[in-house]
């Protein structure tokens, strides 16, 4: 093995003979200072770059992956400064750039009454796919209290129109400036909406190949959609990023004191200021004054997610959104990223075992990139890891999925 005490040394040596001693006040201030660097580019490489671990049952869905998604086998060098899971999950949304997207909106019709607004990106100057009614389809589900104007979502259709295809964007119910027609919002486990709107998309371009990329929450309900439907859905194929496979885990991972401070407490009020809006459609139903009291995401779900749903218990609703649930009745291929610092999905309750059990599923896991971070690169303006795995998922998948049975 190479001896890094005896490189540091000689290097130390080699660049005080070669640099000014000036520049950094004295020759031991210069040796400090790249002996710390040295160590700890020994450290971030040994210990902080590694490939992902990929998890599939299927060893055509590995070939095909290795194949056509190269990326998930390679080794992810996640932004040096900043790799450890919290930090980067608190800085993505400030680091990374907001591609400009021009979105038509439209709002639909749901079964009782309410309405739910989708942010289209037709890629009309599509070069590789001119015919809008092949033009393949990505459906985007963002996160818990996400719309279409979030970072993440942004760089999805910036990658996708690279490519050529169209995106339109599931914003859920009361969040994206459209007025509630009912007292009604959305949870991770009730997929009617979802439904809905995968069956109006569907019915708009039945020749467009279709897949559908979940974020977060969008991810766990995308899903407990397929773990409810199976092979039964227009859908060809799914990419999940930072889903919360447990949410009893997610809660109590959330409820820990440096956790609640950092992430909990804010995503609370962020649910409170996304219905606070609609008060007097919710009053109708809802205690809000009781609702605008919580002070973590489970009191939240206590006093007006699981009541809204109808479920007779806090625990009975966590339990039937929790994905891992479901993920054996999977049908189609899904691509499942998940970072194992991730503190809104902690490593130890990723369902490893149950993906195993199903051919239709892969997981990618890596070692850091925190929740929604996978920030790589010096200055992480732009791509991330996550961006480019969906990038390569969805093109294989679009272009050459038909081979995933035949290799």
């Amino acid at each position: 093995a190479m001896d890094w005490q005896v490189l540091t040394r000689e290097l130390s040596l080699y660049l005080e003979n070669q640099v000014r001693v000036g520049l950094f006040g004295s020759g031991v201030g210069l040796s400090l200072v790249l002996g710390f660097g040295v160590a700890y580019a020994c450290y971030y490489l040994n210990s902080i770059a590694k490939k992902p671990q990929l998890v599939a049952s299927n060893d055509r869905f590995c070939r095909f992956l290795e194949e056509y998604c190269p990326v998930v086998t390679e080794t992810y060098y996640p932004t040096i400064w900043c790799w450890e899971g919290r930090v980067q999950t608190l800085l993505r949304p400030f680091i990374t750039s907001r591609p400009q997207v021009q979105y038509r909106n439209e709002l639909i019709k749901t079964a009782d009454g309410g309405q739910i607004s989708l942010d289209w990106f037709d890629n009309n100057d599509s070069l590789y796919y001119p015919d809008a009614s092949t033009r393949p389809t990505v459906l985007l589900l963002p996160g818990l209290t996400g719309t279409s104007k979030e970072s993440y979502i942004l760089h999805m259709i910036h990658q996708s129109e690279t490519l050529g295809y169209r995106c339109v964007v599931f914003n859920n119910r009361g969040i994206a400036g459209e007025d509630l027609l009912t007292p009604r919002t959305y949870c991770a486990a009730n997929t009617e909406d979802l439904e809905a709107v995968i069956h109006h998309v569907h019915s708009l371009h039945p020749s467009a190949p279709f897949m559908a990329a979940g974020v977060s929450m969008g991810g766990m309900l995308l899903l407990n959609y397929l773990g409810k439907t199976g092979r039964d859905t227009p859908l060809m194929a799914a990419a999940i990023f930072s889903a919360g496979w447990n949410v009893f885990e997610s809660v109590e991972s959330l409820e820990k004191p440096l956790n609640w401070l950092l992430f909990n407490y804010y995503l609370t009020t962020c649910l409170q200021s996304s219905i606070s809006r609609h008060r007097q459609m919710l009053e109708k139903l809802f205690d809000m004054d009781l609702v605008m009291k919580a002070r973590t995401v489970r009191e939240f779900d206590k006093q007006f997610t699981s009541v809204m749903f109808g479920y007779p218990s806090i625990d009975d609703y966590y339990e039937d959104a929790s994905p891992c649930r479901k993920l054996k009745s999977v049908g189609i291929p899904v691509l499942c990223l998940n970072s194992v610092d991730d503190v809104f999905s902690p490593g130890h309750a990723i369902p490893v075992e149950t993906a195993k059990q199903n051919a239709n599923v892969a997981l990618v896991l890596t070692s850091c990139g925190g929740h929604i971070g996978f920030l790589e690169g010096i200055w992480p303006r732009k791509c991330t890891y996550m961006d480019r795995v969906f990038k390569q998922f969805v093109q294989a998948m679009f272009e050459h999925g038909n081979k995933i049975f035949s290799m």
